[in-house]
């Protein structure tokens, strides 16, 4: 549980905040420093504080919450125009990057050999997560200077996005290796320490991270076929218990992001519709996840139908005009979120990364003929198989419109979306399962960048309402932060030269990409 240890996060940030600063003289610090207190944080509460960083900051509260589901589509917003709705990107920020100058102390501050593994190969995994987040999102990027103020460096070079995608596998091998001998340790509230589960996450994260690198395999530096099938024979997740995914309690900061209770009010839960984008994938195949995620539409209910009818299930079209969007939710034609995710303070946990995202990857590496031994249909029907079961464990029978997935349910299922025709196509069906399960969980702009990569789920471009410049197009990428335009401007000018001749904009196809 994470909750019972982010109480802590005031008194980390206090001990923490001098770290990479060097402005205090020796005399300043000796009158200042008290005997009586510790002068360093253990690293149990860096490792606290870090994880924090990583995962609740990124799963906050509100508004803030649903912008990657507006992005991905699977939400439309009725307050205002949104801009990620309408493709409208911006600068974005590199913050996530600053909770890296933690590492270095966490794993410095314990004394056990063995907890040293394994508080370093969290820490590796810590840096690569980070890092494939930040590219990801803006092609080149400081990686081998990043966060180095302490030894001086405070403008940073940038790293081709190539080298930084080499750091980051190395730092994940250093990961697995590194957490194999290491020993249970404190400060975790997703695993409770259990080196097996972080050494499982690291290994399945590197499966994602070389799944991204589908347009290099070609590529002799990064031998990525021969490199993921290597990977895939380490530990990997194998159910939904092993989610890197946070769990919620009835406390105020420390509820489901989604949820309006006594415990945390949300004032935003009345401006979701569900998309037809969602919506429509669902209801053509029966899928009874429908009615997990999504209240029947007020003006189907009105004319008679039950809530337990697919008929009763009206997406809204995320590209349509906002003012088209606003007269049909006026006329009750769509559909809320289920009521669970804003009555429930613990709706489902919350995964950045899980255990059918796992399966559906390696399903597509099978299509792809990447590895072998194992059907793609096995991975793919374990894909929908876990995330059926995660909400039967979860959301409770009562909020599921008479419609309440079981056993028998879970596993016939899948063959009823069985892989079938050209590989493309078979891709294309692992991406969708992948897209549904997806929804209010990867909050990473996950369903987003398979859109990039993949061109599934189909995302349908309206011109007359894009908000991308030029409107005929999709976004690919975020610009670079005004930060480092005004205090690294040489660096990162250098980059914005290097990869797309000094045009820093949304359309410029990073390396990734190419």
């Amino acid at each position: 549980m994470m909750n019972k240890h982010i109480s802590k996060i005031s008194i980390i940030t206090a001990l923490v905040a001098g770290i990479g600063l060097s402005s205090c003289t020796k005399k300043f610090d000796q009158i200042n420093t008290n005997p009586d207190k510790a002068s360093t944080a253990s690293s149990a509460w860096l490792a606290t504080n870090i994880l924090t960083s990583v995962t609740s900051k990124d799963i906050a509260t509100g508004t803030d919450f649903r912008q990657p589901f507006t992005l991905g589509k699977y939400i439309c917003w009725s307050e205002l125009v949104s801009p990620y709705q309408y493709n409208k990107f911006d600068r974005v920020s590199f913050n996530r990057l600053l909770v890296l100058r933690d590492v270095d102390a966490m794993v410095k501050n314990t004394s056990n050999a063995d907890q040293k593994n394994s508080y370093d190969g969290f820490g590796h995994f810590i840096r690569a997560w980070q890092f494939f987040q930040t590219t990801m999102q803006v092609g080149d990027i400081p990686y081998t200077q990043a966060v180095q103020g302490a030894s001086g460096i405070i403008k940073a070079k940038y790293d081709t996005q190539k080298d930084v995608f080499i750091g980051i596998l190395k730092e994940l091998d250093q990961a697995d290796s590194l957490l194999a001998k290491g020993v249970d340790f404190g400060g975790d509230f997703i695993y409770s320490g259990s080196v097996d589960k972080w050494r499982r996450l690291a290994n399945s994260f590197q499966l994602q991270v070389l799944l991204n690198l589908v347009k290099k395999t070609s590529d002799p530096d990064l031998d990525v076929i021969n490199k993921f099938k290597a990977v895939a024979q380490r530990p990997l997740m194998r159910d939904y218990t092993d989610n890197f995914a946070v769990t919620y309690q009835a406390s105020a900061g420390y509820c489901y992001p989604w949820s309006s209770t006594a415990a945390q009010i949300n004032s935003f839960v009345i401006y979701p519709m569900m998309s037809s984008t969602l919506l429509d994938l669902l209801k053509n195949t029966q899928d009874k996840r429908l009615f997990y995620f999504a209240e029947p539409s007020p003006a189907k209910t009105k004319a008679g139908l039950v809530s337990s009818d697919f008929n009763a299930y009206v997406g809204v079209e995320p590209s349509d005009d906002f003012t088209a969007t606003i007269s049909q939710k006026n006329a009750g034609n769509f559909c809320d979120v289920n009521k669970r995710y804003v009555e429930m303070y613990n709706a489902e946990p919350v995964g950045l990364l899980n255990y059918w995202d796992v399966q559906f990857l390696l399903a597509e590496a099978t299509v792809r003929g990447w590895i072998s031994g194992t059907a793609a249909e096995t991975y793919y029907e374990n894909g929908i198989k876990g995330h059926l079961s995660f909400l039967a464990k979860y959301a409770p029978a009562s909020y599921a419109h008479n419609m309440a997935i079981d056993a028998a349910y879970i596993s016939s299922f899948p063959a009823t979306v069985a892989l079938t025709g050209t590989s493309e196509n078979q891709i294309n069906q692992i991406i969708t399962q992948k897209y549904i399960a997806g929804f209010f969980q990867n909050s990473d702009f996950n369903a987003w960048y398979e859109n990039r990569r993949t061109g599934y789920p189909v995302f349908k471009l309206n011109s007359t309402t894009n908000l991308n410049v030029p409107p005929t197009s999709f976004p690919l990428r975020w610009m670079y932060p005004t930060n480092e335009l005004n205090y690294n401007s040489d660096n990162v000018n250098a980059a914005i030269q290097r990869q797309f001749k000094g045009n820093d904009d949304f359309t410029q196809t990073m390396w990734l990409l190419q």
